[in-house]
This record gives C-alpha cells, structure tokens and sequence, in this order.
C-alpha cells in the first residue's frame, strides 16, 4: 500500500493507576498507591503506537479506505465537537496514555502532512482502524498493515535523523514507550463473523499465526532501535454489540465462544513474548492484559455508572461501526456517557477515561 512521503507478565490494571502502573513498569521505578500519573517523575521521551482502531487517532483519514471515523456523530464530545478519524466519541486509549505518561495531550496520526518537528520526537501513531494480524484482514478493509505501519516507522527514523541526528534519534527509541494493539479484528470479524478463514484453520491454528505475526513484528521494533514495548491483549470481544447480535442468540449474550477464541490468543501471546524477551536481552517487554479490565464494565456496569452494556450509542441494529454509524441513524444516544460502547464495536470515551 502506497502512503505519503521487561519482561513479560500479566498486568491487572486499576482503573486510575492504569496508565501510570505500565509506565513504572517500564521504567522499573517505585510508585505508591496514592500517587497519580500526573505526578510521576518519570521522563518519557515519546510513545509511539501500533496497531488497530483502539490506537489510531486517524491515519485512515489520509488513505483510500472505507474505514473511517471523520464525520458525525464521532467525535462529538471531543473539543469541539469535530471528528478527527478516531473511532470514538472522544479521545482514545492513544491519547489517554500519552497524557498520562505526561508527553502531551494527544497522540497524533503520522500521516497527519502538518506534523511539526516536536510532533515527531514526542511520538506518533502508526496505526490503522481495521487493520490485524491476518493479511487478508487488511486486504478486505483496505486498510494499513502491519508491513506499511513498520515502513512508515522506517521513515520516522530517517526524518528523525535529519533532524536531530542519529544519536539523539536512537536515544529517543530506546527510551521511548511503544504501544501495539492488533487482533480484535481478526478474531471477532474475519475469523468468527465469516466462514472463509475458517475453511483454513481451526482457531488453535489461527490464533498461532497471529501470535507469530506479532512476535516477528515485535522483533523487527527491537532491531530497529525499541526497546520498551507493550502489547495490549484482546478485550471480551464476544461481549461485542455486534457479537451479540450475529452470535449471541435472541437474548444477545455473550457469544462465549468468540471470547474463548480472544483468551486463547491471550494466553499464547503472554507465553510468547516471555520467550521474545529471552532471546532479546535488552528487550523490556509487556503484556497488557485488558480482557479482565474491561470485563467488570460488562459484567457489573452500574458499579462505574453506566446503565447499557449490551447495546451500542450509536446504531438501532447494533451492527454499526464506521460508514455505517453516521448523522442520518435512526438511533444516536444523548447521552453517550450511560453506554459502555460508543458503537458496535469500541468502547466510548468515558469508558477510557475511567
């Protein structure tokens, strides 16, 4: 696709202390139970993201694709109300991170052709809404690869050097913060949702092949110059409103089997990267597990205040996302805040935010 010129455990964030218990992490430093992010005195040169719809804050914008988030109702209870390409009402888990790792407000898309010289050492995203691990996930969506996201990040590294030079570029990748998220994609649509790639491989098989993509991907970042990485796990995808709907039954439960398929790519990709970091002795490497954060918002949602789990803010079918969820559906929520999911498929800003 043509685009313009630790070691490893399992973390079971709080819901505050998230952001600020994975940059300790990184950083191996010592942290009490009462202090904020913002508070920490850690310095984080930049952090760089990867990935999926949870991390693009709309690179998807700048690319010929139907995967996208750049009109209403997304981002309307944003600054100012405008949508940006993010795949949310709000910000996103990108920009949530970054604020709290105290690098700036909001992580921006690197396609973005105003980015600045700060943008660029403070960090960017690479990544693409819709995008996964199986190449036909991205093939069917038009969308960016893991493959174009690392060739963009090639690129950032030549700017980089120009700019600052080599030594000062290599300083700001190794102390830098690297964030991938990929796989809901693949696991709760391409693999569940149509039959073709079932024709291939049982989900033992599927879910290896993906955890291979992503190990060889985390390799290439290592080689490259990172060194600090974290990969985020699956979320309960069959808690999905489009999961509940197509696989859920008339009572739109859980579709179990969905989120049995997301803990069995859970369980490989901790064991994987526990053995990545072995063989990659500088390596600091994190394996974000989000799938039991996110279940108690599912399970109990009046304990975090909200009042819908099961249905999206916008959609009246609860198959909306993207194209789909747009200023002319017969169902767009008031108050987004009372809904755990913002569409059918992510989570709405209040619920990262928490």
């Amino acid at each position: 696709m043509k685009f313009p010129p630790v070691k490893s455990f399992y973390v079971y964030p709080g819901l505050v202390l998230f952001y600020a218990n994975v940059i300790v992490v990184f950083h191996s430093a010592v942290v009490t139970a009462t202090s904020q992010p913002n508070n920490i005195n850690i310095t984080v040169p930049a952090v760089i993201a990867f990935g999926d719809s949870m991390l693009d804050p709309g690179n998807n914008d700048y690319i010929i694709t139907k995967v996208k988030a750049n009109f209403k109702p997304y981002g309307r209870d944003f600054f100012e109300g405008k949508p940006t390409g993010r795949f949310s009402d709000g910000k996103i888990l990108s920009d949530f991170f970054v604020e709290n790792a105290g690098v700036k407000e909001l992580l921006p898309p690197y396609l973005d052709p105003n980015l600045q010289l700060e943008d660029l050492l403070t960090g960017v995203s690479f990544a693409s809404a819709g995008a996964g691990y199986d190449h036909v996930t991205n093939i069917i969506a038009s969308v960016l690869s893991l493959e174009d996201q690392l060739e963009m990040f090639k690129d950032y590294i030549e700017k980089l050097k120009v700019a600052v030079g080599e030594e000062r570029t290599a300083l700001v990748l190794a102390k830098s913060i690297f964030l991938l998220s990929m796989g809901s994609n693949d696991v709760s649509e391409r693999y569940s949702v149509t039959a073709f790639r079932r024709f291939h491989y049982d989900i033992n098989e599927y879910t290896s092949m993906m955890v291979n993509e992503s190990s060889k991907f985390q390799k290439e970042l290592y080689q490259l110059g990172a060194r600090r990485i974290g990969v985020f796990s699956l979320n309960p995808v069959g808690c999905l409103p489009l999961q509940r709907t197509i696989n859920g039954g008339t009572e739109r439960v859980c579709a179990e089997s969905v989120n049995q398929a997301a803990m069995i790519f859970n369980s490989k990709l901790s064991s994987a990267m526990k053995d990545l970091n072995k063989q990659l002795p500088e390596a600091r490497l994190v394996y974000l597990d989000i799938y039991f954060e996110t279940l108690p918002y599912i399970q109990s949602p009046s304990l975090f205040g909200f009042e819908v789990e099961d249905e999206g803010c916008c959609g009246i079918f609860n198959v909306e996302s993207g194209p789909l969820c747009n200023p002319f559906q017969l169902k767009i929520c008031t108050d987004a805040s009372k809904y755990v999911f913002w569409d059918a498929l992510l989570t709405n800003y209040r619920k990262e935010l928490l």
